[in-house]
């Protein structure tokens, strides 16, 4: 069985699929030009100065991994980052703690059980301001599903999953504006 195979039979396959397609020069490479600008894979060899056949298999293992997608129009094969899916791909590097809480308890205390939760009271209401010491806005999923309730008003009711999440500014466009005199 080769590498790859065995790396495809691995049970936590995302993680080592992720992990794998970043131990490139070459394909960080692609991924710091598709930043730049989406592309057709012709003028990707070209400018990375690597064959069509070389660089299709890098954007293969990169595509496997959810980082880049590929649009096809004719014989022309248009590549872009996939910006959503690179964040989320981060996602797998989270810890993961269990812990068993009496049915009712609010979200707020069940994360005091894992963590150092900072709160503050905005408005009223208490919001996290920190966790573990790293200040910053926090958003939680509870089951996969994004949540619009406080954290001290999320009841746990049932065996739940919650991602807990900082947000963290990420550029989704840049404009440089050149001003001209009237």
């Amino acid at each position: 069985m080769s590498e790859k195979d065995k790396l495809h039979d691995l049970p936590d396959s995302e993680f080592f699929k992720l992990f794998y397609a970043l131990d490139s020069k070459t394909r960080l490479n692609i991924i710091q030009s598709l930043c730049k600008n989406e592309t057709h894979i012709s003028e990707l060899a070209r400018k990375l100065g690597i064959s069509i056949p070389v660089a299709s298999k890098h954007v293969s293992i990169l595509e496997n991994a959810n980082l880049i997608e590929r649009k096809i129009h004719g014989s022309t094969h248009i590549l872009n980052i996939k910006n959503k899916d690179v964040a989320r791909s981060l996602d797998i590097l989270a810890a993961t703690k269990n812990i068993k809480v009496k049915k009712g308890t609010n979200l707020l205390d069940a994360l005091k059980e894992v963590a150092i939760i900072e709160t503050k009271k905005v408005n009223g209401i208490e919001q996290v301001v920190a966790t573990d010491g790293d200040e910053g806005f926090y958003i939680y999923e509870l089951n996969g599903k994004l949540s619009d309730q406080t954290v001290e008003k999320c009841v746990l009711k049932e065996k739940s999953t919650v991602v807990w999440k900082k947000l963290e500014p990420v550029a989704k466009l840049r404009i440089n504006i050149e001003v001209e005199d009237l």
